[in-house]
């Protein structure tokens, strides 16, 4: 006996057909852990390629012009906001460039141009160079090229997993890469630093230059690259596992199963337009989120520029550290800021609010900052504890703000779930925040000669104003909790 023909499978256009559910969801599942491999090691590339400035400021202070002298401090501070004032003003105009162009020809771009502007500090040192001017314009180069990387990176995760109901946590492991980058960054730097400050540029430039490559070669930027479209809706499927999947064929609009098992599929799906700069800034949530980003960021990341000088200039129990062992120490501030970055996610999932999370977290910092500031140099014990603890609290918020919520933003009900507004909101958002950035290590190189104590007032006074743009947004969700119980 002739043993049944297996159902054929639906057409679809170029004469292909869909593939099993089954092996849909494994492939979709293989392609989307690819991508957030790829973008979780290209930005922590980005942040690497930042760090060195950081690990090499007391190096530079102590004896390479001109970052010697009373007005040393002052000149680190400068080399600091021209990167971040930089690559402030370019996010905006790298955001509306993201929407329209070929995220994957752009990330790359950026991250060979990121490597070579690297390079050019660190040929400084090589090439016996004393000139500020020089300094400033390789900084100023280096924020430029940089700024495309972060709404390129957004936009490619938001393409792949905007319609899951785990962004929070997805987007919280995810963003770790922050501090990952960091983390490596002050250790590649720290590492190379005896054979001379150069190495300290050159070898995270050859990492972000190579890396580069790999995603220019690499990365799929959005399903419908690879001949996919994601559904806005999950379909869920009874199969062995019997878990909830989200499917993606080849340019599909819906599909439905029929009652012999057969996928019927709608076609004639579009990508919609790219939204305008102002338009996104009226969005709801936007100007408070991208504000409340501005004071986040600031004190994250004077953190990132000044806390291996703050190490080495404070004495911890009754010692002063080397230049290498400060710089290594300071990735305990980051390690808790993965953690931080990470319950951020799941804790937001969880509750379904974003904006009290995040208030929670920036309140809790407060108590956080005062108690390092206070007792981090009794022993070494108590420096990484509350160090660990002060970047859990500070990098929580701020990891949240510029992912989750910068895809729930760029992908609301406002604007019929538009993706492609995603990578110019989330421009909006860390381009704010990257004023506050740029701000935070220039005024702690002037505040930080009148005492620490100065800079930490600072540092607090700023949280609070962080939480004051929360206040609305976190009051809504408490009134829509308590509505919903009722």
């Amino acid at each position: 006996m002739e043993p049944a023909a297996a159902p054929a499978s639906p057409a679809l256009p170029h004469g292909g057909h869909a593939p099993a559910v089954g092996g849909t969801a494994r492939g979709v599942r293989r392609r989307q852990y690819a991508v957030l491999a790829l973008t979780f090691a290209a930005y922590a590339a980005f942040h690497a390629s930042r760090k060195p400035p950081s690990i090499v400021k007391a190096v530079l202070s102590a004896g390479w012009a001109p970052f010697t002298g009373p007005e040393g401090t002052h000149r680190l501070g400068e080399l600091d906001v021209a990167f971040l004032a930089a690559y402030a003003a370019a996010m905006f105009a790298a955001g509306h460039l993201a929407d329209r162009a070929d995220l994957r020809v752009l990330l790359g771009a950026a991250m060979l141009a990121s490597g070579a502007a690297s390079a050019a500090l660190g040929a400084a040192y090589f090439l016996g160079v004393h000139s500020l001017p020089f300094f400033l314009a390789a900084q100023v180069a280096s924020g430029v090229v940089q700024s495309a990387g972060w709404p390129c990176v957004v936009a490619v995760v938001g393409n792949w997993f905007g319609h899951t109901s785990r962004r929070g946590t997805i987007m919280g492991v995810w963003n770790s890469h922050t501090s990952v980058g960091n983390i490596a960054g002050s250790v590649l730097a720290a590492a190379v630093l005896e054979f001379g400050w150069g190495w300290s540029f050159l070898v995270p430039a050859f990492v972000i230059a190579a890396l580069g490559v790999l995603v220019l070669v690499f990365l799929v930027a959005h399903p419908s690259d690879a001949g996919l479209e994601l559904d806005a809706m999950e379909v869920e499927m009874n199969g062995d596992g019997g878990e909830e999947v989200e499917l993606l064929v080849e340019d599909k609009k819906e599909v439905e199963v029929d009652d012999d098992g057969e996928l019927e599929l709608e076609m004639g799906s579009q990508l919609p337009t790219a939204i305008g700069f102002l338009e996104a800034w009226r969005l709801p949530g936007v100007a408070e989120y991208a504000f409340c980003l501005f004071f986040s960021k600031l004190v994250a990341y004077t953190f990132l520029y000044w806390l291996p000088f703050y190490i080495r200039n404070n004495a911890v129990a009754g010692q002063f550290l080397s230049h290498k062992a400060s710089g290594i120490l300071s990735i305990v501030f980051d390690i808790g800021g993965v953690l931080g970055g990470i319950s951020a996610g799941f804790l937001s999932d969880a509750i379904g609010a974003r904006a009290i999370t995040s208030a929670l977290f920036l309140l809790l910092s407060i108590p956080a900052l005062i108690l390092y500031r206070t007792f981090g140099s009794i022993s070494m014990r108590h420096n990484i504890a509350l160090m660990f603890i002060s970047g859990y609290f500070v990098n929580g918020p701020y990891s949240l703000i510029t992912t989750a919520v910068a895809t729930d933003l760029g992908t609301q009900d406002a604007i019929k779930g538009n993706s492609r507004a995603l990578a110019t909101v989330s421009a909006i958002i860390d381009g704010t925040g990257s004023v506050g950035a740029a701000l935070g290590p220039l005024l702690t190189g002037y505040i930080s000669t009148r005492g620490w104590n100065s800079v930490f007032f600072m540092l607090i006074v700023s949280i609070s104003l962080a939480l004051v743009f929360l206040i609305r947004i976190a009051r809504d969700e408490i009134v829509a909790k308590i509505g919903a119980r009722r």
